[in-house]
């Protein structure tokens, strides 16, 4: 049941089809395949990927533009100190939008009978499609971005419709979200444009020719106040509950007035609240498209959600359109019988999103800790239960002790069987455990798990302030560290900051409850990046037996000793050890100068640029046959990826601007220039025109164009510009001043994933965490070494680092690997490596003159350094640190 051995942890990579997740068990393929894989998918996946590898040949310009700036351009968001950081989709994400554009642009998928095509199991029938229009599903773990993927499946049938001649797609979108508390989630996102503009969703003016941001267009109407300002640039944001189709009568073309025979009723819906008016939004528009989240709720022909969908694609037929497309989003798109939806074209499982540390690992307890927990003989519900509550607070409190150390506020989640219990249950934690006294909130849903939408008058008023209270859990300002609910799974209670869930319930299949909308609400992460983190479930016999029937979706459930005498299932925090009465901390402490960079840029001298003298030798100039001449690609250096193509054919047969503005764009990101594109671009023209071939060349030619495309052209002008422009605008000063001091006793707690780890007797840390086994080993010999008073690890959180230039000539930052201070007051900065690098030469070249700079400033301490390889330490074995730095003098 496990994941390929090749399958990589990096959510990033691009998973090849033959590597994804796939039942190994031979009875469950025979007898659950329809619960366990979407049967489109795997053909799907195959083909995308040819698709992918041939660079999306057979799309539309538009779809090809979008998808090369989404996923093959590198793009850089600004952070709240003033740097930037890398941004990139997850692959899932990725495929979720280039499996849509693929079975639109190139497949040209009509309706269901196009779909079937892509059947592997030969079992589907055309009777398992409900809908007559196009609608593809696209299944993504909880927690895994689906919020993104619907941004970019909005974005992209926008500029389809507006820059596409006879585009079949919209640009107006009814999104729906199944109920009020997924409608905030949304909106939150999408209010004010938010998610558009944050993450490079519209590429900027000018990429291949468009004005994308200037026409991006688009107005959010939100649930009943809608507002129809134009025909086109509307987003519809509503509760499934507000486009019922209601019980009225039908209109007759007998009625005093016509117009809802001709163009549609006014529906009213189920509630007593006003309702997004179908009627108004038909009437005046011709383009739809809807965009359904948590779409598990629509799993049925009969229910009121589908036949609303199927309302709204009538109507417009009458009117001789159509609904361009449903993309419905959900981590579960199953039947109460446990099938997948036929229709789903994509799938990131929660097997392979817990691989890759995009969500949380589930910790359920061992069988010694299960064998603990009893059902007690009693009526009292809190009684019955008294075992389960009591682990589930002592779970939670480790979690919470290890997460207030980072900032973070750790919830328990309680969930049980009705309103009753649920009060009780509430009242029991408010009053046996101190910390949890004025912390309790409790929410009331239906028996199924979702909030009423009936709600009127004060119970509305309470309901929204509950439901405020329960998103706002997460923040600092709230007062609450654990809720109590009615099973709360269906309703989109998706906060992050859920450490341990104890379930109080019997499950049953009536309940239609998945173990994934189970798990769900403990699976968003707290933190970015890829660091484990865990959420502790704890329940019933029945409750735990439901929630281990996910592992037959292939996710592998850890269990973990749980009780007091257990540590805490939490990331591993790093922090300065001052519960530690056996160490001195004032002893153990290593200041460190904070020096005045040497190496700076000045950008300012970009104009004196001189393209004549860019490295030797000159590319040959390759003539081209006619069918080569048709597009330009550009691949990345390193992989060969293709980061970008244009058609040469045509209207943009001689334009090429696209050529240079690419490569100018592609070096000013490479270099982190913020500023001088135009100057840039000049000096690449002129480069290419007169200095890159073995002859000058005519760039209005098709044959110079079809050359620029060439493996060996792109690497030729960036290596070029990249050190003509770090030649040109790194300067060393020549000196440095102190600007600071760092104490390694003010290092603030962090994280860092389970690993190997010593606990160290001379350091300020309580864990010496090894990225290698050697730095284990190394730390281990500083800890025993009696000329050594004090080490310490060099942990990104202490902010030590140094500025050089490295091997490819640009500013970089060096973090050395440890801190000693000797017996004699000298502190040595210690590189160690397995093996080198074409940088170490410059970094300890950098970290010599740093210590030449640091003591010719003052006079506290004497700083030096040493470069341990691990070859020579294990060879000479040196006795204590004296004789090492004796022994170890290559970069003296």
């Amino acid at each position: 049941m496990g994941l390929h051995p090749a399958f990589p942890k990096s959510p990033f990579a691009i998973l090849d089809p033959t590597i994804r997740w796939f039942p190994a068990d031979d009875d469950l393929r025979s007898n659950t395949m329809d619960k366990l894989l979407p049967p489109l998918v795997q053909e799907l996946r195959r083909q995308v990927k040819t698709w992918r590898d041939k660079r999306y040949a057979g799309a539309s310009d538009t779809s090809k533009s979008l998808l090369n700036w989404w996923f093959n351009t590198p793009h850089y968001l600004p952070k709240a100190d003033g740097s930037s950081c890398e941004f990139k989709y997850y692959f899932a994400q990725q495929e979720a939008l280039e499996t849509i554009v693929y079975l639109h642009d190139v497949v040209k998928i009509i309706d269901k009978y196009d779909l079937m095509r892509f059947d592997a199991t030969h079992f589907v029938t055309a009777s398992m499609f409900d809908e007559s229009w196009r609608r593809f599903v696209v299944k993504m773990a909880t927690g895994s971005g689906k919020t993104k993927v619907m941004s970019l499946a909005l974005a992209w049938s926008y500029f389809h419709k507006l820059y596409e001649a006879d585009s079949d797609m919209a640009r107006n979108f009814l999104v729906i979200a199944p109920n009020i508390i997924v409608l905030d989630r949304i909106y939150k996102d999408f209010k004010g444009l938010d998610i558009f503009l944050h993450d490079p969703v519209l590429p900027d003016d000018g990429h291949d020719g468009r004005n994308w941001r200037e026409d991006f267009q688009l107005s959010i109407h939100l649930q009943d106040d809608v507002r129809m300002v134009r025909k086109t640039g509307n987003i519809f944001l509503t509760n499934i509950h507000r486009v019922y189709a209601g019980n009225e009568a039908l209109p007759s073309p007998d009625d005093d007035n016509t117009m809802d025979y001709f163009l549609g009723t006014r529906p009213t819906g189920a509630t007593n609240d006003s309702k997004v008016d179908l009627g108004l939004i038909v009437r005046d528009i011709d383009e739809l498209m809807v965009i359904n989240d948590e779409a598990h709720h629509i799993h049925d022909h009969k229910l009121a959600w589908f036949k609303s969908i199927e309302d709204i694609h009538n109507r417009l037929l009458m009117k001789g359109a159509s609904l361009s497309l449903q993309v419905d989003v959900t981590a579960t798109p199953k039947h109460n019988n446990g099938g997948i939806f036929v229709q789903t074209v994509a799938d990131y499982p929660l097997v392979e999103a817990i691989s890759q540390n995009v969500v949380k690992h589930p910790v359920l307890p061992d069988a010694p800790s299960r064998a603990k927990l009893a059902e007690r003989q009693s009526a009292k519900f809190t009684e019955k239960y008294a075992d389960y509550l009591n682990l589930g607070v002592i779970e939670w409190r480790k979690a919470y002790a290890e997460h207030e150390k980072l900032g973070k506020k750790a919830i328990l989640f309680v969930m049980t069987d009705d309103t009753k219990n649920c009060d009780e249950v509430a009242e029991f934690l408010k009053s046996a455990y101190p910390e949890l006294e004025n912390s309790v909130l409790v929410i009331h849903t239906k028996n199924n798990g979702e909030i009423s939408e009936t709600a009127t008058g004060k119970k509305k008023e309470e309901l929204d302030r509950l439901r405020g209270l329960a998103n706002a859990i997460d923040g600092d300002d709230s007062p609450y560290k654990a809720i109590v609910s009615v099973l709360m799974l269906k309703e989109g209670w998706d906060v992050r900051n859920v450490t341990t869930i104890v379930g109080l319930r019997s499950y049953s299949s009536k309940s239609n409850i998945l173990p994934e909308q189970t798990l769900g609400r403990g699976l968003r992460k707290m933190y970015p990046g890829g660091l484990e983190e865990y959420v502790s479930v704890i329940g019933t016999n029945a409750f735990m037996e439901f929630v281990e029937s996910i592992q037959a979706e292939g996710v592998i459930l850890e269990h973990r000793p749980m009780g007091d005498d257990s540590g805490p299932k939490a990331p591993l925090v790093v922090e300065v050890d001052k519960d530690n009465e056996k160490k001195d901390l004032d002893k153990l402490d290593i200041e460190l100068p904070v020096l005045s960079a040497r190496v700076y840029r000045e950008f300012k001298n970009l104009d004196a640029l001189d393209v004549a003298s860019l490295g030797n030798g000159k590319i040959p100039h390759l003539e081209f046959s006619p069918e080569e001449k048709r597009e330009i690609v550009f691949k990345e250096i390193t992989t060969d990826k293709v980061t970008h193509t244009t058609i040469l054919d045509g209207a943009t047969a001689n334009d090429y601007r696209n050529a240079l503005g690419f490569f100018a764009r592609y070096i000013m990101d490479e270099m982190r220039l913020v500023s001088g594109y135009d100057v840039l671009y000049g000096k690449i023209k002129l480069f290419i025109e007169h200095h890159l071939f073995d002859r000058d060349v005519d760039l209005e030619d098709l044959n110079t164009l079809r050359n620029l495309s060439e493996p060996g052209v792109k690497q030729r002008v960036l290596k070029a510009f990249k050190k003509a422009i770090n030649d040109l605008t790194i300067e060393d000063k020549g000196n440095a001043e102190i600007r600071d001091h760092i104490k390694l006793r003010e290092t603030r707690p962090f994280t860092a994933n389970e690993q190997g780890y010593l606990i160290p007797k001379k350091s300020v840390f309580n864990k010496v965490v090894g990225d290698s086994h050697f730095e284990l080993m190394f730390a281990k010999f500083l800890d025993d070494c009696d000329d050594v008073v004090a080490f310490a690890k060099n942990y990104f959180a202490v902010h030590f680092k140094l500025d050089y230039v490295n091997a490819d000539g640009e500013i970089s930052n060096y973090y050395p690997d440890f801190f000693v201070k000797l017996a004699d007051g000298r502190i040595f900065i210690v590189e160690t490596k397995g093996q080198e690098d074409l940088d170490v030469p410059l970094k300890m070249e950098r970290l010599k003159q740093w210590c030449e700079d640091v003591n010719a400033l003052q006079d506290d301490a004497i700083f030096d350094f040493v470069f341990v390889d691990m070859d020579g330490f294990e060879k000479y074995r040196p006795s204590d640190f004296t004789s090492l730095v004796a022994g170890f003098t290559k970069y003296k």
